[in-house]
């Protein structure tokens, strides 16, 4: 009878560890599905850039600082992979340098009267708005990630099969910065 009982609480036991790891696999897998959602909007954004700037260019030819640094900022996009940090940091660069070349495009009326920049601009406000929805999904599945991973018991599971604390998606400063800034309205 004890040799019965023994093995029944090691089989509940055993069933419960294996509940909790599942879990942990399966809101992990959440998080990698919400970033790549996040990433189909950031490739969408990524392949409008070169458009953007030859619409600017052509208008603003003396402004080469500013495409200079869209051209470094998408290049580190497309060298940095997956949900990682330097992903998240590299998207936030070209971010702040898109808005350095739309503030060139503020100083241009005939560039905003552009039927194809302004086409660009909708797409790219557009492209923006998906984003920050998606970045929405994302650090919530991030955020309840690394919730159950610190939680009690799943923390002994967790540490013992490498499941890690993963960054969430933020504004950087510049972003930060710009977003708080209330916009210049003039008539």
């Amino acid at each position: 009878m004890e040799f019965w009982t023994i093995l029944l609480i090691l089989a509940v036991i055993a069933g419960f560890l294996v509940m909790l790891y599942n879990r942990l696999v399966a809101l992990r897998q959440s998080r990698n599905n919400a970033f790549s959602d996040i990433d189909v909007q950031l490739k969408q954004r990524f392949n409008l850039v070169p458009q953007l700037v030859e619409s600017v260019k052509g208008y603003a030819a003396h402004e080469k600082q500013v495409f200079e640094n869209v051209t470094q900022a998408r290049a580190q996009v497309g060298a940095a992979k997956g949900a990682t940090g330097e992903r998240v940091a590299a998207e936030n660069v070209l971010g702040g340098a898109l808005m350095g070349l739309l503030a060139v495009a503020e100083n241009y009326p005939d560039l905003k009267a552009d039927q194809n920049f302004q086409t660009l601009m909708r797409e790219l406000s557009d492209i923006e708005n998906k984003i920050a929805a998606a970045r929405r999904f994302f650090n919530n599945a991030t955020a309840e990630y690394n919730t159950a991973i610190e939680q009690f018991p799943a923390v002994l599971i967790a540490n013992s099969f490498g499941f890690g604390k993963e960054v969430y998606f933020e504004l950087d400063e510049v972003e930060t910065e710009a977003v708080k800034k209330a916009p210049e309205v003039k008539f």
